[in-house]
């Protein structure tokens, strides 16, 4: 394998073409320590694997790839130096860095705040009179805009709700319950009010889920439960036509939790149901039933029901562990565990098993593409080394890491793995058709609006060598064992 050290890893070696004008580069994240290293085009012998791009073929459009602004981010960015919340953002924002497309943030309090909090907690106030986002304004509002400034093309937010006040609720209390039916148009009102109010901030949402998990999480933190034919009720009569009054462009995302069965079964329920596709724009889903597992057929099962509705991942981060701090080689070995390895039914821990971090990121963003999916949202983008702040000790993983106290920040291999397709899927971006000699390798493709071709590969197991080939032409790259690679080609102009 070849690989060239420069001083700025973003650089990309191009490769001479042909009379089709196709030029190519590459760069690799790997288990040896590479981190979008900039890759020779060239092997030595015949290719191992043989990648037909057919961009003839084109399917569904991408929105973007990005990561959620939560207040525990928030939070841990404000106790650091101005420089450390600067470079991070930039680390995520800039075409420098990861240049994020596609966001999510929650509406009011979710486990990754301080503490439970929602804007009003007056009980019954149904005119919402004390409505009020003073409670972001200190965190979650100042990082994005700050993300904001520091994207040049932007990006789209999706916000969700993890409960209502539990004054609306029939707990009345934040954790579990179901919204109270008589609250149905007062909580649409929440909804509205939030984006006005954010809209006036300069933020303004590209659309929202109706709940964030509403299968529930067993009470465990913020949650409020709801059916298929409870969910449908409250967009086709409330939800849907308070938010066209607003902003008729808002997109509306139903479901918001786990793949598989569930997924279409609320599919099958809400997805033929004319008075809620009125006002639902898609569906959003999260990774959390299995470690493996994308569940494709329930992706394909969504799409066949509705082609033309949007299939956003919403969520996923290694859960249910503390961070390994300053540890690269944890990222890349089978010794994370995630929920299900302890909790899930007896009949349900196959699909749980331990998992390499970095490989389940790379596995689920190219099984979602090659399954209609058209955004992929990781969770906090900043926690500490202990995974919080989470007011009920709900730890997990993002891709930087801080250390308030030493003021030290560590960028895992998680960061540069999702950096492997952010950089490169603009939004607008198609997913292309693809012809491949064997399966070792797990590989999507896209076409960029300015027409430009990126091809992802996923190698697990030992070094391969991978021909792509575009019309005539043909580029060689060896993939390195345990490794992320994107390959991009760009159509030179002949002037």
């Amino acid at each position: 394998m070849r690989i060239l050290v420069l001083t700025v890893s973003l650089l990309f070696l191009v490769s001479c073409s042909n009379e089709n004008n196709w030029s190519s580069s590459a760069v690799v994240t790997s288990a040896e320590g590479h981190k979008w290293t900039p890759v020779e085009e060239g092997i030595e012998g015949e290719a191992s694997t043989t990648l037909v791009l057919q961009p003839e073929l084109t399917y569904q459009e991408i929105l973007g790839i990005g990561g959620a602004f939560t207040e525990s981010s928030a939070a841990l960015l404000n106790a650091m130096p101005e420089s450390i919340y600067d470079s991070i953002i930039q680390a995520y924002f800039s075409e420098e860095g990861c240049n994020y497309t596609l966001t999510r943030t929650h509406m009011a309090s979710c486990d990754f705040s301080l503490a439970p909090y929602s804007y009003d907690e007056v009980p019954g106030d149904t005119a919402l009179e004390y409505f009020t986002i003073e409670p972001d304004r200190d965190d979650l509002i100042p990082m994005i805009k700050r993300a904001q400034d520091a994207s040049p093309s932007g990006f789209n937010i999706i916000a969700s709700p993890w409960t209502a006040p539990p004054w609306m609720k029939d707990n009345e209390a934040w954790f579990g319950g179901s919204l109270k039916e008589k609250f149905y148009p007062v909580w649409a009102d929440f909804f509205a009010n939030y984006i006005e109010a954010y809209a006036e901030e300069g933020i303004d949402l590209w659309g929202v889920t109706v709940e964030n998990e509403p299968l529930g999480n067993d009470a465990h933190w913020e949650s409020m439960h709801y059916t298929p034919e409870t969910m449908g009720q409250f967009v086709s009569q409330h939800l849907g036509p308070r938010l066209a009054d607003v902003n008729p462009d808002l997109q509306i995302l139903l479901y918001d939790q786990n793949r598989g069965e569930e997924l279409v079964e609320w599919g099958e329920h809400l997805l033929h149901d004319d008075a809620v596709l009125e006002y639902a724009d898609g569906f959003a889903v999260h990774w959390y039933n299995s470690t493996y597992d994308v569940f494709p057929e329930s992706l394909d099962a969504i799409h066949e029901m509705q082609p033309n509705l949007h299939l956003i991942e919403t969520e996923g981060c290694v859960d249910a562990e503390k961070p390994a701090w300053q540890n690269d080689a944890w990222y890349w070995d089978t010794t994370a565990t995630d929920w299900g390895f302890d909790w899930a039914k007896e009949e349900d821990k196959y699909l749980h098993r331990p998992y390499v971090p970095a490989y389940r990121y790379a596995r689920d963003i190219i099984g979602c593409l090659n399954h209609w999916v058209e955004g992929w949202i990781d969770w906090n983008m900043v926690l500490d080394q202990e995974g919080g702040p989470n007011h009920v000790s709900n730890w997990c993983v993002a891709p930087v890491l801080v250390d308030t106290t030493k003021q030290e920040v560590y960028f895992t291999p998680l960061y540069f793995v999702m950096g492997q397709f952010s950089k490169y899927i603009k939004p607008g971006a198609h997913r292309i058709g693809f012809e491949t000699s064997k399966s070792e390798l797990q590989m999507t493709a896209i076409e960029n609006p300015q027409g430009d071709l990126v091809v992802f590969v996923l190698n697990e197991g030992p070094e391969e060598s991978l021909r792509i080939e575009i019309g005539e032409q043909g580029f060689e790259y060896i993939i390195p064992a345990r490794s992320i690679e994107t390959i991009h080609l760009t159509r030179e102009i002949e002037e």
